[in-house]
């Protein structure tokens, strides 16, 4: 994470929230000296305590859960290029601002018997984002089929004991020239430009 403080200064309620809203991320651990990474959909509790997801049998860091493991799942969100040029201030230097939450725990592999209410929970968290579409249910498919493509997956949980959150949005500047930036980032270089302008216009 940035080391400034002035890019720390979200709540652990309000990193959490901007984790639960995003449900996708980068899981990472390390295991006998090498990093493993997946990007992965998750569910996170009410309380931010766990992180339910899944792996595909195959994969290095399901294969390394024989025991727990520390683990860190890093979830972004806006990113965008600011140019010096647009603060009106001498002696600024390019940078990029961007919204990153990290947490951090212990990953366990959960009883195969755990995985369909855990799919279940996921799909559900995510077919209630499409509203008023109506609802994907795994009863609509074949239960063999449902059956032989669970064989595939493990299901894992997250203990999140620590939460560490960077809204890097230029709050470091003098708030005119944070705002003058603003217009620009919306029209440069990023992803999901427009909501780094609204949170940089509100940091």
């Amino acid at each position: 994470m940035h080391p400034n403080p002035a890019f720390h200064t979200a709540s652990r309620t309000e990193n959490l929230a901007f984790a639960r809203d995003r449900g996708f991320g980068v899981l990472s651990v390390a295991h006998e000296g090498v990093p493993l990474v997946s990007h992965i959909p998750f569910v996170l509790d009410e309380d931010g305590a766990a992180a339910d997801l899944h792996l595909v049998r195959s994969n290095p860091i399901a294969r390394a859960l024989g025991q727990p493991l520390r683990a860190v799942l890093a979830v972004s969100g806006p990113d965008g290029y600011v140019s010096p040029d647009w603060y009106g201030l001498a002696d600024q230097v390019p940078t990029w601002n961007y919204v990153a939450v990290h947490l951090a725990g212990r990953l366990e592999r959960l009883p195969d018997a755990a995985l369909r209410d855990q799919l279940d929970g996921l799909s559900r968290a995510s077919e209630s984002r499409l509203a008023p579409k109506p609802e994907w249910r795994a009863e609509k498919m074949d239960a063999e089929a449902m059956a032989r493509m669970m064989r595939q997956i493990v299901p894992c949980r997250l203990h999140v004991e620590a939460v560490d959150g960077t809204w890097k949005l230029s709050q470091n500047k003098p708030e005119a020239v944070r705002i003058a930036a603003v217009g620009h980032v919306e029209q440069g270089a990023g992803q999901e430009l427009a909501a780094l302008a609204r949170m940089m216009r509100d940091a």
